[in-house]
């Protein structure tokens, strides 16, 4: 039976990795847990190790390192160069890419320039990874996103969560998604995780020295890609779609962005209905979402 990387203690995973890393011997181990689907161990501060919980995160995994492959050359934006391992189970290696994550707080801290260099190198990003041949992403297996549930279903987890003052935004969110029609620009193989937990910022330097965490890229609408910048603010959303549309020539529609955005945070408290711990982080998204200008 295989091993589950779970149920491994911090000693254990650092027992594999120095059996066939030896470079790593003697090193600064730390435990990362912050990951969903894998349990991630930090080796001085330079290299990543990520071991999936379970066979689904195993085969996303060995995905996003074929993805990366392709992604690597065909963007400026520095990516992780995953190595994948298999004794004596799957885990990747990769070097680490140095920076933290950008939040709120700190997007705040940042001067207009700065906003601006940000936003310009997310756009050219985005751009680029768009115009990548979608054959050859579909070759490396990468598949539709899931979907943002149907309007009925969210309101039925996320509505009885909701504090009054959110409740009428929230109907009328849901109503406009319910009449949402298909995207004008089909299908686009993207990131779809843009948000400030998957960027490796340098607050120093006000630097971005790459995005990691591939494994929920996939095709999925347009307009969806630029939820996620949100997150850290919408005022980074806004300036990246200026961007975009500066380097595609496309024009996007910043009322079904916004709508779009809003679903999905609706859609992320439906799902922590049964999980009352989560309920709190998620409505203030739902809070934030609501009071964008």
């Amino acid at each position: 039976m295989p091993i589950a990387a779970a149920l491994l203690s911090s000693d254990q995973l650092r027992d594999i990795i120095v059996a066939d890393h030896p470079d790593t011997n003697g090193g600064r181990f730390s435990l990362l847990t912050e990951g969903w689907d894998s349990v991630a161990v930090d080796v001085d501060d330079r290299l990543i190790f990520k071991f999936p919980h379970e066979p689904r995160a195993e085969a996303a995994l060995m995905m996003e390192a074929r993805l990366l492959e392709v992604i690597r050359p065909a963007v400026d934006m520095p990516v992780p160069e995953l190595t994948i391992h298999h004794t004596p189970l799957i885990y990747s290696r990769h070097a680490k890419l140095a920076g933290e994550h950008l939040l709120t707080e700190h997007y705040g801290q940042l001067g207009e320039a700065e906003r601006e260099r940000l936003a310009d190198i997310l756009g050219l990003f985005y751009a680029q990874l768009h115009a990548i041949d979608p054959a050859r992403l579909r070759a490396a297996g990468a598949g539709p996103i899931e979907a943002i549930a149907s309007a009925d279903t969210i309101a039925a987890g996320a509505m009885p969560l909701l504090p009054d003052a959110l409740r009428a935004v929230a109907e009328r969110a849901l109503t406009g998604w319910a009449a949402l029609t298909p995207d004008p620009y089909g299908q686009t193989y993207g990131f779809f995780d843009g948000h400030g937990w998957n960027m490796a910022f340098d607050h120093a330097s006000a630097t971005l020295n790459g995005l990691y965490d591939f494994a929920d890229s996939g095709f999925g609408p347009l307009h969806e890609e630029f939820i996620y910048s949100s997150f850290v603010s919408a005022d980074l959303t806004e300036r990246i779609v200026r961007r975009y549309e500066i380097e595609t020539g496309k024009r996007l529609d910043r009322e079904r962005i916004h709508l779009t955005t809003g679903a999905h945070r609706l859609w992320e408290l439906a799902r922590e209905a049964d999980n009352p711990e989560m309920h709190a982080m998620m409505i203030e998204a739902v809070e934030a979402w609501a009071t964008e200008v």
